[in-house]
């Protein structure tokens, strides 16, 4: 199993990172949590492309993880000439949202069924709406599901995906809570959106702190990741994003709560489990 971060970045736009986004690739199944600004480049760069996957999974339908799920419905439709079904998972809420990104994409459809003789149906895209505790099979890869706290965003979720002997965590947006500890237990690779707190804390942007209210720090991580003793702690979506000379730092930071091995990088950063 391979875990790739197709997309780094936050809301802040940013040259060199995409919205937020994690691609996990095992064997033939490749499976996209997220997709944020960017993601369809991002997957092509890490060596997949919307035709490719066997699943989207949602965490929450905050915009800057969901904005270019419209680039992954209309890639995969043109690609699969509209003969592949998409399957995306997420919260309540998740189908409505797809709804209304098929509305907005309307006349695009109706610009290509015309054009293309090939086309003769829309966008195949089959939503479930997942409660926490649900439990599914993606291809060989086994999905379980639990909530995650990312108040007053209601409801997200987190994905624990085994393959192989192999688990990967990726929780998405939340503060520590139970769901994020079941999870991350024992996982190969817990990845957790992160947030600098103590740097957060000196903007004098109201809106801007106010993230620190529903988001990770990268200490709560790291002390998530020891708690249950996760292997690896992989950091994501960092605000404010670190250069590259700063990583030493934001690891240094982790490594004094928890004695794993600690991932923190660009796009594209590949976790081989």
């Amino acid at each position: 199993m391979d875990i790739v971060l197709t997309g780094t970045g936050s809301p802040l736009p940013d040259a060199n990172r995409a919205g937020p986004s994690t691609l996990v690739k095992a064997g033939d199944t490749h499976i996209l949590i997220d997709a944020g600004r960017g993601t369809v480049m991002r997957m092509a760069g890490g060596g997949s492309l919307p035709i490719f996957l066997s699943a989207v999974l949602i965490t929450h339908l905050h915009s800057d993880h969901v904005c270019a799920l419209n680039d992954v419905i209309t890639t995969h439709w043109i690609m699969s000439q509209g003969n592949a079904t998409l399957q995306v998972y997420g919260p309540p809420g998740t189908a409505k949202f797809v709804e209304r990104q098929m509305g907005a994409l309307e006349a695009d459809i109706g610009y290509r069924i015309e054009h293309h003789d090939t086309l003769v149906n829309g966008p195949r895209v089959e939503v479930t709406e997942l409660e926490a505790g649900d439990t599914f099979d993606v291809n060989d890869v086994h999905v379980s599901t639990a909530a995650t706290d990312h108040a007053p965003v209601r409801p997200t979720l987190g994905y624990r995906l085994a393959h192989d002997g192999a688990v990967a965590a990726v929780v998405g947006d939340t503060v520590p809570c139970d769901g994020v500890d079941e999870l991350a237990a024992g996982a190969d690779a817990y990845v957790q959106t992160v947030i600098r707190k103590d740097l957060v804390e000196l903007s004098p942007n109201e809106m801007f702190q106010d993230i620190g209210d529903y988001h990770s720090g990268v200490v709560e991580a790291a002390q998530t990741a020891a708690r249950v003793g996760a292997k690896r702690l992989v950091l994501t979506h960092m605000v404010p994003a670190p250069t590259p000379e700063q990583y030493p730092e934001w690891i240094e930071l982790a490594a004094a709560h928890f004695d794993g091995e600690i991932v923190i990088g660009d796009d594209l950063t590949t976790i081989a489990l």
